[in-house]
């Protein structure tokens, strides 16, 4: 039978929190941090909450994508098995007043694989539920034959192009529902979340070969970085690396001033809402922290320096206009503690391989041998670009970035000066996605 989950203030959740491949377990410990136990899953982490839980999961996750609520999971291996169970499923209590509704259907090895006749009917199961036409905005997604167990929140949802939309002002915000069918086996997911977990709100610039913000995040987690500690991101472009580090350091939630999807559910209590927010802001501190961001394109800077400001941490961080070496010499050796240098360089897979990368790595691996007390964490995907560096560096995470598969590697301790690019599985760059 389908579980029934009533969303009233002391109901129990089954709740997903989706990540790119990769950041299942940061993702793990973030929530581990807000008091919820989960269990790592292909593409992230369920775990169970109430309000409170679904509420603080997506005002305070760094590194998720989006966070969503299991509605029930059944068999069906026929268009009437799965009609007539959809329909007891609680699509009403999920469903803004109007506007829209988006589906995500994948079918894998199931009798039911025609992903658009799938759409179709939990459509008209959705309608009648809900007791109002409902308008069906988007198509199903057919992913028989994929390998990813969460495909649909991991390489389509991680991808901007993949039909996600952002919310204007006035505009009705459409309720997206995931629907999987694996071995003829149903599961169907309300998404609570809305936009992507990672559009926190400040990033209205960005430069070249932007950063998404959980993967900046989860560098950052993942790093061994503490607050307090000196960090530098001499390659900053539009500053994600620098202002998700403050955001982090000052203890800002990172959906502190955006909306969420589960804001226009009918059973959404304000009440609550406002006390998970008043508990948020009541967190955050005003201490000044020594992070730095440079870049050797001024009007990179000068889009850090906005974003910077949109996010309110503008007096946390101090930007620079200056090439890598200018910035790493201004560095003061660290005589007690660490000092972390934080970066996404250019991989040569989509700005192109020449000496000057060579080179680029190459010097900043000599920078930072200079400095006493330094340590790295680098994310690239080419081996040949990293053994330049000559920093003995070890694996953190594997992910993709824009669609190419990523690697976040971190010295161990300062002053090794080897590396085995072929033993961190990086892969070599070879032009292609």
């Amino acid at each position: 039978m389908p579980a029934s989950l009533p969303p009233v203030k002391n109901s129990r959740f089954e709740l997903f929190a989706s990540t790119a491949p990769g950041l299942e377990s940061i993702a793990a410990g973030e929530l581990k941090t807000l008091g919820a136990r989960g269990r790592q899953e292909i593409g992230g982490v369920a775990f169970a909450g109430d309000l409170d839980r679904l509420y603080e999961a997506n005002l305070w996750l760094r590194t998720a994508s989006r966070v969503v609520v299991r509605l029930g999971q059944f068999h069906a291996s026929t268009f009437y098995e799965l009609e007539r169970r959809a329909r007891k499923l609680p699509w009403a209590e999920f469903l803004p007043a109007s506007g829209p509704v988006r589906l995500r259907v994948t079918c894998r090895k199931s009798r039911l694989y025609h992903s658009d006749a799938v759409a179709e009917r939990v459509i008209a199961a959705i309608t009648e539920s809900a007791s109002r036409v409902v308008e069906n905005s988007a198509a199903g997604i057919n992913d028989e034959g994929g390998d990813a167990d969460h495909a649909e929140e991991t390489e389509h949802a991680e991808d901007p192009a993949a039909g996600e939309s952002e919310l204007g002002i006035g505009e009705v915000p459409s309720q997206l529902f995931i629907v999987r069918i694996v071995h003829d086996e149903v599961e169907v997911s309300a998404d609570s979340s809305g936009e992507l977990l990672h559009r926190r709100g400040y990033r209205k610039e960005i430069a070249k070969a932007p950063l998404r913000e959980t993967l900046a995040a989860a560098m950052l987690l993942a790093s061994g970085w503490r607050k307090g500690e000196p960090l530098l991101d001499p390659m900053c472009g539009s500053g994600t690396i620098p202002i998700e580090a403050a955001l982090l350091a000052r203890g800002i939630a990172p959906g502190l001033h955006r909306k969420f999807q589960f804001m226009s559910w009918p059973t959404f209590d304000e009440s609550l809402w406002n006390e998970v927010l008043e508990k948020a802001r009541g967190s955050m501190t005003n201490s000044i922290e020594r992070i730095r961001g440079s870049d050797r394109d001024s009007g990179a800077v000068h889009a850090a320096e906005r974003n910077a400001e949109r996010a309110g941490v503008a007096d946390t961080i101090q930007f620079s206009a200056q090439a890598v070496s200018g910035s790493i010499a201004e560095l003061e050796d660290v005589e007690k503690g660490t000092g972390w240098i934080l970066t996404n360089p250019p991989y040569g897979v989509r700005m192109g391989e020449s000496d000057d990368l060579r080179n680029l790595y190459a010097r900043l691996g000599t920078e930072l041998r200079a400095k006493q007390g330094w340590r790295a964490g680098i994310l690239t995907t080419d081996a040949a670009l990293i053994r330049q560096t000559r920093l003995s560096l070890v694996p953190r995470f594997s992910t993709r970035n824009g669609g190419i598969p990523v690697s976040f590697l971190v010295s161990e301790k300062p002053a090794k000066t080897i590396v085995h690019a072929e033993n961190v599985g990086i892969q070599r760059s070879t032009g292609e996605d």
